[in-house]
């Protein structure tokens, strides 16, 4: 069963349009990634699926229910990408005051939470607006978390954390995981969309460019290898299956590889190479890759 199902998502703001024609699925249990540029409708199509925006044409469907059903709304957690908490209220009054909209979700995760996000007691016994950024940030994780929901909605999750806490924010997505528990965030560090998430949607301008596994992302992708022979060049490297593009500086050879990396890799093993540089592709070339290709 999907845990998001969206259909051509549209949604205009007057003459401007913030998404065209949007259509993907979240699978359950799935950490699904969201990217794209600012100004792309990535925080638009998180409000649309929470009901507080609404769509100009398609559906969305949660649960297989309609995304606005009363039913499905304590089986949800929500980080927006900006929120405004009670300044007034201490860390502890506000994580309360928040529970009290599901008392039927007791908070499971609350302490764990406050553990891991490393949210001391002298936080707790503070009001809000004394907090620094990236304290009320962890607060609002826990909000979010506390009542261990089925699905996530995350928008840039991990604004203003500490590299520390950011680990520990992937640690406890992936033991969502673990548990049939379904992450759908935004996120502008690549990184962390690379190290924790199993497909990712690329948006750009309000419209799709790609739906896919990093794993394929990267088969798509067109990689460098740089390499040094000891001896002669061999003179066929540039008609090698997979090679788009080649540059021949004496010795030092630079080439394009798109999909299979064997046959070069057997064309390159039959002379003696002084050295060979091949390195993974980033998400972020590959980002890049499918942004530039759209314009």
């Amino acid at each position: 069963m999907y845990s998001v199902s969206i259909k051509n998502l549209t949604k205009h703001y007057g003459k401007i349009r913030a998404l065209h024609d949007v259509s993907f699925t979240v699978d359950e249990g799935e950490i699904f990634g969201y990217l794209g540029p600012n100004g792309a409708g990535k925080t638009t199509t998180l409000r649309i699926i929470m009901g507080l925006v609404y769509a100009s044409h398609g559906s969305v469907q949660i649960f297989g229910n309609d995304h606005q059903s009363s039913a499905i709304r304590n089986d949800i957690g929500y980080l927006p990408g900006e929120f405004h908490l009670y300044g007034n209220m201490t860390g502890q009054g506000l994580i309360e005051y928040f529970q009290q909209f599901r008392l039927q979700k007791p908070p499971v995760l609350r302490e764990q939470l406050l553990n891991a996000l490393d949210i001391q007691p002298s936080d707790l016994k503070r009001k809000v607006k004394f907090l620094s950024h990236g304290t009320k940030q962890k607060l609002g994780l826990v909000i979010a978390m506390q009542h261990d929901p089925k699905l996530l909605l995350l928008d840039e999750p991990t604004t203003g954390l500490d590299p520390l806490v950011q680990k520990s924010f992937r640690e406890i997505v992936l033991d969502r995981i673990n548990n049939r528990r379904t992450v759908f965030f935004s996120s502008h560090v690549l990184s962390e969309v690379e190290a924790v998430c199993s497909r990712v949607a690329i948006l750009r301008a309000g419209e799709l460019v790609a739906v896919e596994s990093i794993e394929n992302l990267r088969n798509k992708m067109v990689r460098r290898l740089q390499v040094r022979f000891h001896g002669s060049v061999p003179g066929n490297l540039a008609s090698v299956p997979g090679v788009t593009r080649s540059q021949i500086m004496g010795k030092e050879v630079t080439l394009w590889i798109r999909g299979d990396v064997n046959p070069i890799l057997r064309t390159i093993a039959q002379t003696e190479v002084e050295s060979f540089i091949f390195p993974e592709p980033e998400l972020e070339d590959i980002f890049l890759t499918y942004y530039n290709r759209e314009g």
